[in-house]
């Protein structure tokens, strides 16, 4: 592993480890050293970065869309990033999810006027008390500016600047609240949580998240893109459609090896003995989901049905 991977790694574990508010973790960390840095996908599309969940931001005439907002304190320097790149205000911001690595700047952005724009299971989880499991944390509910204001079930679609944004829910895989969004004009992605690498995934079983519902995501975004796709994880550096395929085919043969050692009797303990996911761990073993949290996640997930 380079040092550029193993970077990118603790990178995804900080802001995972950081990734819900109310968690002490939040609270402690000290985001005045963090810097938002852009990156170009098209003329006026980009990919921001900082601390916590990717970004991607739409520029031209009839304002601004931000995807995701990260934390509460980087506001500022997300708004000066913005400012670099477009003088037009920031109409719609859209929410991949409810964890706070996405949602952390809706109050900052929505007490400015910007319409925030989630899936229905957003709103009703940051508007009430969570329980997130892998963290033993309890999530308290958002103020009321932080809310998404406008919401959905199945899907919407935004028509601005040229661009054609598709915003489509994938049920429990991450979470229950997941939504990938399409570029359509631009053949750009961006996936939330339903895909971050180098990592295993974060599976989060308390806010209704599956490992089957997952890979279902995964194959909904691969019958939806192609070669020249460009998809933005949830944490992680610009990635293709290719890692997409490799990340989806890994998680099927992690799923099917524990699948049949439960229907065969065998313990948690003895799954993980036999390490299921021996060949990836490499690769994607690096993050704060290790490769036995990954593993008795996937094997607690499949012994509830």
């Amino acid at each position: 592993m380079n040092s550029a991977q193993r970077m990118m790694r603790l990178a995804v574990a900080a802001a995972a480890m950081a990734a819900l508010p109310g968690m002490a973790f939040t609270q402690q960390q000290d985001f005045s050293k963090v810097q938002i840095a852009s990156q170009p996908l098209t003329d006026q599309l980009y990919l921001l970065t900082g601390a916590g969940g990717n970004m991607a931001l739409l520029t031209g005439p009839d304002g601004a869309v931000l995807v995701d907002d990260q934390f509460e304190p980087l506001a500022p320097k997300i708004r000066a990033a913005i400012a670099l790149l477009t003088d037009r205000p920031v109409r719609f911001v859209l929410n991949t999810h409810w964890h706070g690595d996405h949602t952390g700047g809706n109050e900052a952005f929505g007490g400015t006027g910007s319409v925030i724009v989630a899936h229905a299971n957003t709103r009703s989880r940051m508007s009430t008390r969570q329980f997130v499991d892998l963290f033993k944390s309890e999530v308290l509910p958002a103020s009321p500016a932080a809310l998404p204001i406008v919401t959905f079930e199945h899907g919407v679609t935004l028509h601005l600047n040229g661009e054609t944004i598709n915003a489509r829910h994938v049920a429990a895989a991450h979470t229950d609240s997941d939504v990938v969004l399409y570029f359509e004009t631009s053949n750009v992605v961006h996936a939330g949580d339903v895909f971050i690498t180098p990592a295993y995934p974060f599976v989060d079983l308390s806010s209704g998240g599956t490992i089957n519902g997952l890979i279902l995501a995964l194959d909904d975004i691969l019958a939806r893109t192609n070669a020249q796709t460009r998809v933005i994880p949830g944490h992680g550096p610009l990635s293709t459609r290719a890692d997409v395929q490799a990340y989806r085919d890994m998680l099927v043969v992690v799923r099917d090896r524990v699948a049949r050692a439960l229907r065969a009797g065998r313990s948690q303990q003895q799954v993980l003995d036999a390490r299921p996911s021996r060949e990836f761990d490499q690769r994607f073993g690096g993050s704060f989901i290790t490769a036995e949290t990954f593993v008795s996640r996937t094997y607690q997930d499949l012994a509830r049905e």
